[in-house]
């Protein structure tokens, strides 16, 4: 990867004329199956580019209570989108439609945001890497739609996603109408995310991106990075889903924390502090062991696998932390 960006062809994006920008777009619109892509330094830019390009000042956006946007990107869309986010509970992630009606507003009360914009994210990072099932997807999307709004997936991890259900990624979005996408955290380029729509919504978004202070020079050094992670990196998640379950079963039936290795979906293993426990401070034990993880919560201990950890790393893992769990 690292020689990919030393030899990267390069130009100046914000003109949008940096070659290797231009092919790592073009690859990840053909493999979401849209139109146009845009290349944005995170994975946060993405969603806040995305929500401000299909909204305008005073939208409401209905998202799942636990959703990146909301947990982890300090009010962007409200401070700088200028949108409300309405928050909705969903067992698994999973927003479902029969709720959302019952939220609707009159779009001809002046009381009222107009609203415009659902979104959704897959996996679902808070809840442990869950797949959103394909077919309450398409249900969602077919009410979304239904009210003229449109939707959009955080998919930060949606190559997970792909490789779990063993299906194409353009089919996991086909109903939806934009998407982020994320070049680091599995996949492992350095930097960068990829917002995906038709080519309108690109256009905007290009607009939107500069706004941000998105716009960057001779990319390509760090799109060539994301273009290796893409044709290199994508197969091998499996790796990090099978160590990810191996981790949890390596981990399972102690007392002071608990896992459960069947509800490990892609390469997040969420484990629950024992009684009386911290999550906090048994993240800090295990750092000392030298296992780094991190704590969700006061009683959730986050473990995420990637192409850095191997095999052996998780059972070395296990092994320094039986001893601690008893």
């Amino acid at each position: 990867m690292r020689r990919a960006m030393a030899e990267a062809d390069v130009g100046d994006d914000v003109w949008g004329d940096d070659p290797t920008v231009i092919a790592l777009e073009r690859e990840v619109a053909e493999l979401l199956g849209k139109e146009a892509a845009l290349y944005v330094p995170s994975g946060a830019m993405g969603n806040l580019v995305s929500v401000r390009s299909q909204t305008r000042p005073g939208d409401e956006i209905m998202v799942h209570e636990l959703a990146h946007i909301v947990v982890h990107e300090q009010g962007g869309a409200a401070v700088l989108a200028g949108v409300q986010t309405r928050t909705v509970a969903g067992e698994r992630g999973v927003l479902d439609p029969g709720v959302l009606r019952t939220l609707l507003r009159d779009p001809d009360d002046v009381h009222t945001a107009r609203q415009s914009l659902v979104c959704i994210e897959n996996t679902v990072g808070e809840l442990g890497g869950l797949v959103y099932p394909d077919e309450r997807l398409s249900e969602l999307a077919a009410f979304v739609h239904s009210q003229g709004w449109r939707l959009h997936v955080d998919g930060a991890r949606l190559w997970n996603a792909a490789v779990a259900t063993g299906r194409p990624p353009a089919e996991l979005v086909r109903d939806v109408d934009s998407i982020s996408v994320c070049f680091s955290k599995g996949l492992g380029a350095p930097v960068g995310s990829a917002v995906v729509s038709d080519a309108d919504t690109i256009t905007l978004a290009r607009r939107n991106r500069k706004l941000f202070g998105g716009g960057m020079r001779q990319a390509g050094i760090i799109a060539a990075g994301a273009l290796h992670a893409l044709h290199h990196h994508r197969e091998r998640l499996a790796d990090d889903h099978a160590n990810a379950r191996r981790l949890a079963e390596g981990l399972a039936g102690h007392r002071r924390l608990q896992t459960e290795p069947a509800a490990v979906e892609t390469n997040i293993v969420l484990a629950r502090a024992g009684e009386g426990e911290s999550a906090p401070a048994l993240v800090a034990e295990f750092t000392e062991a030298g296992v780094w993880c991190a704590s969700l919560s006061d009683s959730v201990v986050r473990f995420v696998t990637h192409l850095d950890v191997s095999q052996d790393d998780v059972d070395r893992a296990v092994e320094r932390l039986a001893p601690l769990l008893q």
